[in-house]
């Protein structure tokens, strides 16, 4: 889990720079969306799961179907400029593997329920580290010995250095890394959250912030762009168009929107970010009822203080809450972890075998 989140740590800069080379020279108006999804050529009979819209000059608009692939407009003309596949479908592996051990979606509960609980073990780690490293005397010599790396030293004792330094460095980001795993991972976890800031739970949906995908227009509801049926076709662009043109008059200062693409009569959803991505107050989201036509705008200051606190905890676990430099902070400490759990196995192991050794027999060599 930590060597997978030191691949996922700046998975959306990677995607970000990867879709460059398909900017284009803004020398007219932007077609509406409206004509942009007329335009669509569907791919292999399906509708994107999810559109991504940016502010910048010369963005393409990015069409999402599923997680794995990314389609790149240009939204001028409506021509199609290319698509993204491996990328997107490495890093949708990654994740699979860090939240599920790659498991299918019938694994994904007891896969789920492993991490959760390995989640949980760390957390209890990063809390009992301090307690064994913690000097008996506060002096110079003493803090050296576990703040500060130091040469020379093998086996057993530059093991030990290196779990301790690491430890000491990195405690309080790994255990926020933790603690945001666990929120995620248990539903009694999400709901303690919102108890403690005196807030009823979700009664559906635990930790039912809505969030919008994680990629450029990725969306975790399937991995398939939406086929087109008379069952799940978007009943009416012009309503979509309608919903991103009040969002665009309310938040004037948006940089990006990602479109959920509803199933059937289902609700349309526009999420709206006016910094980077990674910062929950800076979002809102815009619903509307197809039905009666009516839209709902919440914003971040709407929410009630337990699913503020859970908007945060996402962002936190990521490091993407403090920007570049909290998922420079974020991979680090998965770095890390990574030696940690190196370096324990190590120590545990040597520790075996010594006291297996002495209950065999006494032995001339002196302990490392």
């Amino acid at each position: 889990m930590a060597v997978t989140g030191v691949v996922l740590a700046y998975e959306k800069q990677i995607l970000s720079l990867a879709s460059q080379k398909y900017r284009v020279a803004s020398d007219s108006a932007r077609l509406p969306l409206e004509d942009l999804l007329a335009r669509i050529s569907p791919d292999q009979g399906k509708l994107p799961s999810a559109i991504t819209l940016r502010a910048a000059a010369g963005s393409p608009v990015e069409l999402a179907f599923g997680r794995d692939v990314i389609q790149y407009i240009n939204p001028y003309n409506g021509e199609w400029m290319g698509e993204s596949r491996r990328l997107p479908a490495f890093f949708s592996t990654v994740e699979n593997l860090h939240r599920w051990l790659g498991t299918n979606e019938a694994g994904r509960a007891w896969g789920k329920a492993i991490t959760g609980a390995c989640t949980l073990g760390f957390a209890g780690l990063t809390l009992s580290g301090p307690f064994l490293w913690w000097p008996r005397e506060w002096t110079r010599p003493n803090l050296k010995k576990i703040a500060l790396f130091r040469g020379g030293l093998t086996g057993r004792a530059r093991y030990w250095n290196w779990h301790n330094v690491l430890g000491v460095w990195c405690a309080l980001p790994l255990f926020v890394i933790a603690l945001t795993g666990v929120i995620m991972s248990y539903a009694w976890a999400n709901n303690l959250l919102y108890r403690l800031t005196g807030n009823q739970p979700p009664v559906a949906n635990v930790g039912a912030t809505p969030r919008p995908p994680d990629r450029t227009g990725g969306s975790h509801a399937g991995r398939e762009g939406r086929p087109i049926d008379s069952a799940s076709r978007i009943p009416d662009f012009r309503a979509l168009e309608i919903l991103v043109a009040y969002a665009q008059k309310q938040i004037p200062r948006w940089q990006s929107m990602q479109v959920r693409m509803p199933g059937g009569r289902g609700p349309m959803t526009v999420f709206v970010d006016e910094g980077s991505g990674g910062r929950p107050d800076q979002r809102s989201q815009f619903v509307l009822n197809p039905q009666n036509g009516e839209i709902r705008w919440e914003t971040f200051s709407s929410y009630n203080a337990g699913r503020r606190l859970r908007a945060w905890v996402r962002f936190s676990h990521t490091g993407e809450a403090g920007g570049m430099p909290g998922q420079t902070v974020a991979a680090l400490a998965c770095v890390s972890a990574s030696v940690l759990a190196f370096t324990g196995l190590a120590l545990s192991t040597k520790r075996l075998l010594a006291a297996r050794s002495s209950s065999a027999g006494p032995s001339d060599s002196p302990s490392k």
